[in-house]
């Protein structure tokens, strides 16, 4: 029997859809920085449809990491190289904390355009815009946080992430 050995195609699209790890804390907070703008822009712009490329892209982050992430290869492919700054950090709480925002975009694109609750959608893009703070300006990470709290009381298995284990990690 011939051994099934993985095509090129297949590496190309497990390189694509796939999460880095570690990742450069840097880059995710100017990612978060772009979230945090292009929301107030949202909010104080009315400009609504703009939810659905929010929403895309953390849908994009949660699946590739930056790789079709418009906000996600800006922060690489320009905003950290020009800086030159890296700060490795682990990749599957940054996932999460994409999860989560994607959570509230979808939570925004269901209040107003499915309910028409169009000022509760506002409510939750305003959350979005704190916590997207927070990690861009504050670099506290909430989801980042949350993670680690969830793998504590056993509910992401320690494997997923040995390092996320101790809720005072830190890069030495």
């Amino acid at each position: 029997m011939e051994k099934n050995t993985p095509s090129p195609r297949s590496g190309v699209l497990s390189e694509i859809f796939s999460f880095p790890h570690p990742v450069n804390e840097y880059a995710a907070r100017a990612v978060a920085f772009m979230v945090m703008i292009l929301t107030v822009a949202i909010i104080i712009l009315d400009i609504q449809w703009l939810l659905y490329f929010l929403a895309y892209g953390f849908l994009a982050r949660v699946l590739t990491g930056p790789s079709l992430s418009p906000f996600g290869l800006i922060a690489t492919r320009i905003v950290i190289p020009l800086l030159g700054v890296n700060k490795p950090v682990s990749g599957p709480p940054k996932r999460f904390a994409q999860a989560v925002g994607l959570v509230f975009a979808l939570s925004a694109i269901a209040l107003h355009y499915i309910l028409g609750m169009t000022a509760e959608a506002e409510i939750v893009l305003a959350v979005l815009v704190f916590f997207a703070g927070l990690e861009s300006i504050v670099g506290f990470c909430t989801g980042c946080f949350v993670f680690g709290y969830l793998m504590k009381f056993g509910l992401i298995p320690a494997d997923v992430c040995e390092k996320c284990n101790n809720l005072n990690f830190s890069q030495g």
